[in-house]
């Protein structure tokens, strides 16, 4: 069984008390900070599910969880698991399926941003590879304010063959790049089953990846008056990237 580590924040926290309560164990909370309605809504849930709660001094709570950014509450869990790859076979079964691939995306703040997003823009899971990503940690699961409690993310051995498999299910797959294939990225159409792939800022897709792609996109950008920016942080594009997925289906559907 995997070790025990420690989540920190109020909605991380909050978050993996609301979907696996089980996997909590014991709860630290900043002496002072019992009064604050957040964290008394988390000693709640904590006290409902048999988790103990300890009092503790705050830098304890940074030396526990490794962060300032406790916001006063640290929790002892066992660590968030990724999703069965079989779930796949599942959500690409479904109409309009609307998945995230995560290609080369191993920072945790940009994965756990992504996450927020996903979620926020209705993608039905993320799906991205065994290496050459980040973890599930609890910077993750903070930087995500509890997205990764809610979103499955699906981990694969070998993403060129997932992208074929999910092909073959009928999903359309983009790819995000800033080359003289790409369109932008509101002519192309995305209100079908779509999987929108996104690469790491540095070097983009894989070459593999790419060549799994039915179709390459990218974000115009006005610029401004100190040039034209050629590339986002990538949770950035992310979430711009969704949003035109949502006004093309938001659009279609009140035209239906």
């Amino acid at each position: 069984m995997a070790k025990p580590i420690y989540f920190y924040g109020i909605h991380a926290i909050d978050a993996l008390l609301e979907h696996r309560p089980l996997d909590g164990l014991s709860l630290f909370v900043q002496q002072g900070r019992e009064s604050d309605s957040h964290v008394r809504a988390i000693m709640a849930q904590a006290a409902d599910n048999g988790i103990s709660i300890q009092p503790t001094q705050k830098d304890k709570l940074t030396q526990l969880c490794g962060s300032p950014q406790h916001q006063g509450v640290v929790l002892n869990a066992r660590p968030l698991g990724f999703a069965d790859e079989g779930l796949l076979d599942i959500i690409i079964g479904r109409e309009q399926c609307l998945l995230l691939v995560l290609d080369q995306i191993t920072d945790a703040h940009n994965f756990g941003a992504c996450l927020r997003t996903a979620v926020a823009m209705g993608v039905d899971a993320v799906v991205c590879p065994k290496h050459h990503a980040a973890s599930l940690t609890p910077t993750v699961a903070k930087v995500s304010v509890g997205a990764a409690e809610m979103m499955p993310i699906i981990s694969v051995t070998n993403l060129a063959r997932t992208l074929s498999q999910i092909k073959n299910a009928g999903v359309f797959v983009f790819g995000t790049a800033l080359n003289a294939e790409a369109k932008p990225i509101h002519e192309a159409d995305l209100t079908g089953k779509t999987a929108m792939i996104m690469g790491s800022e540095g070097e983009g897709m894989r070459r593999l990846t790419t060549e799994s792609c039915d179709e390459l996109v990218y974000i115009p950008m006005s610029g401004n008056e100190h040039g034209n920016l050629q590339s986002l942080n990538v949770s950035v594009a992310t979430g711009m990237a969704l949003y035109e997925v949502n006004r093309q289906r938001t659009l279609a559907a009140g035209q239906a």
